[in-house]
């Protein structure tokens, strides 16, 4: 009876021993496709970049059709694998790879003619989550609209995508940001007494396993970065990383090697007191290559720790991404510019203005003096922006 394939897939080859139990060779991941195998070049620790060299070898395998066909002749696995050569050719883009993935499990065997409103909402409705669906399936209409615009298709094809979410509005009060930042600090690892007498107990020891998390809180608070960019900070400039110029006191957001998106990065002047902090803790070798380590390595997410940490604060409806929001509002309500206010944060003074700026404080000033019979004088934002305008150079 002939055997059947089970696909391409990776294989953990064991390390080879002499009899006297010692290692000659090393445990090694292996991709084997039908019965040939593959060297990956990844041991032990290294499972993630063995699932990226078999992404990488799938990809290379599959070599979807370029050439304008009708749409019911068009797979959709074609359409995303496109989409995900473009956009991400290096193959480091680990989020877009799992939603392209979670599209192409769903519908990848389908063609194009197939796509309409109840096929999006039956995806959304499979897919459970608003949120998530909503943002795979704006990945699915872009890799649509760009398979089209390479002149692959000419028919247009609609996507229906979820209501959009509310706006959130949480942020930070600074006795909340304060007190989080001291329970990261001063939390002690809790573990259990397994042999002896005091089996069972559980003890404080002198490990503080959250100080990390309070230097990536510190750094979202006064910058307004986005997670992964204060995980990818660092004090020397290399591929993949934000370098933080200590000297002149300039933060990169934008990782060396990777190209700029619609998620505005642009560098921002460090405030003096975060500065402070982030040449003592290069100084003292508390950060060595990234300013946001855990045992020496930098970390790819803190959702885990800080779930921990607002647990043990006892602080609500709080993520990473609040650091963010909180920056932002701290910025409004102290009376920040707002096209200033923009620039630092990186995003558009409209989305500023429109999720933000309601906690400013000129925020609708001239409609309350006009209201109450007083004249309009001396209106900061006007003023501010009549400032603006004679900045700009004639003819701008």
């Amino acid at each position: 009876m002939p055997t059947v394939s089970k696909g391409v897939r990776l294989w953990w080859r064991k390390p080879r021993r002499n009899k006297a139990g010692k290692v000659i060779k090393r445990g090694t991941w292996i991709i084997i496709d039908d019965r040939k195998h593959h060297a990956t070049g990844c041991f032990a620790g290294e499972t993630e970049r063995a699932q990226q060299k078999l992404a990488a070898y799938i990809a290379a395998k599959y070599k979807p059709k370029r050439k304008e066909r009708p749409l019911d002749q068009i797979k959709i696995a074609d359409v995303l694998s496109i989409y995900l050569d473009f956009k991400d050719p290096d193959g480091v883009n680990t989020k877009l790879a799992k939603r392209i993935g979670r599209l192409n499990d769903h519908c990848g065997n389908d063609t194009l003619d197939q796509v309409n409103g109840d096929y999006c909402r039956d995806y959304a409705k499979k897919r459970g989550n608003e949120g998530g669906s909503r943002r795979d399936l704006e990945d699915f209409r872009a890799a649509i609209r760009h398979h089209q615009s390479e002149g692959y298709h000419r028919e247009n094809v609609k996507v229906a995508l979820p209501a959009k979410g509310e706006a959130r509005d949480r942020w930070f009060e600074r006795s909340e940001a304060a007190h989080l930042l001291w329970t990261c600090w001063r939390h002690r690892e809790i573990q259990t007494i397994h042999r002896g007498p005091r089996k069972g107990q559980k003890v404080e020891t002198d490990k503080r396993p959250l100080r990390h998390l309070a230097r990536f809180i510190i750094i979202g608070l006064r910058m307004g970065n986005r997670a992964a960019t204060i995980a990818s900070a660092s004090p020397i400039k290399g591929d993949g990383r934000s370098f933080v110029d200590l000297d002149r006191g300039v933060f990169y957001r934008l990782p060396q090697g990777k190209k700029e998106t619609n998620k505005r990065q642009p560098p921002a002047p460090i405030p003096p007191r975060l500065l402070a902090h982030m040449r003592r803790w290069v100084r003292k070798g508390i950060a060595v290559n990234h300013f946001v380590e855990w045992n020496g390595k930098p970390v790819k997410s803190v959702k885990t720790s800080f779930k921990t940490a607002v647990k043990l604060a006892r602080i609500e409806h709080a993520s990473p991404h609040t650091l963010r929001h909180t920056a932002a509002t701290w910025l409004m309500q102290n009376g920040a510019p707002m096209w200033e206010a923009a620039g630092f944060l990186g995003m558009s003074e409209k989305t500023l203005r429109e999720t933000y700026g309601h906690h400013h404080p000129d925020f609708m000033s001239g409609a309350i003096a006009a209201i109450e019979g007083r004249p309009i004088k001396n209106d900061r934002l006007v003023v501010r922006l009549a400032e603006r305008m004679n900045q700009q150079k004639p003819g701008a």
